[in-house]
């Protein structure tokens, strides 16, 4: 059971957190502090320091894509930690099977809405080989990309990549004003 005795009170820390998810979940669609505080009865300040609690950094929307790669694990964990919005990575083997899974057809609109999709976010950092790197530049607005080449095209194996570099550009991407569009 999640009840908990504080005192003369019993609280329920699965109600305080799905309150919680409300509450983040109505601002992350636009609603003011103010608008959410008086639909959940609370102060606007809670708001805010329930949002101050949970945040990891400011600035710009950041992904992370990259393929094929030998640490997926290790680039996820420091996703997670650095606060991207989204983390693609796959191993050599994955990818594969990501493209053998779908026909012709099916493979062409996936990546288009991908990437409409990661042509949303003011920054893209891109982990692949020399071409795919161009590919995907072009594909999505080049501006908003930062290539980390991987090798020469063909990669037909796993590489490995520095998660140190990878956290030094995602900081110093994190660090810049987002460009005027």
């Amino acid at each position: 059971m999640d009840l908990i005795r504080i005192g003369d009170k019993v609280v329920s820390l699965s109600r305080i957190s799905n309150y919680t998810e409300q509450i983040l979940l109505a601002r992350s669609q636009g609603l003011s502090q103010q608008d959410v505080a008086k639909k959940f009865n609370v102060d606007r300040s809670f708001v805010s320091r329930l949002e101050t609690l949970g945040e990891l950094r400011k600035g710009r929307s950041i992904a992370v894509i990259g393929f094929p790669i030998a640490n997926p694990g290790e680039i996820t964990q420091l996703c997670q930690e650095l606060g991207v919005e989204l983390c693609w990575v796959m191993t050599n083997k994955e990818r594969w099977e990501y493209a053998q899974s779908r026909n012709g057809i099916e493979l062409v609109n996936e990546i288009m809405d991908l990437a409409n999709r990661f042509r949303q976010f003011d920054c893209v950092i891109l982990m692949a080989s020399n071409a795919r790197v161009r590919l995907m530049a072009a594909l999505l607005d080049s501006r908003t990309v930062v290539p980390l080449v991987l090798g020469e095209t063909p990669l037909s194996s796993d590489v490995a990549v520095d998660v140190e570099t990878l956290r030094r550009t995602i900081l110093s991407v994190t660090e810049t004003a987002p460009s005027k569009k």
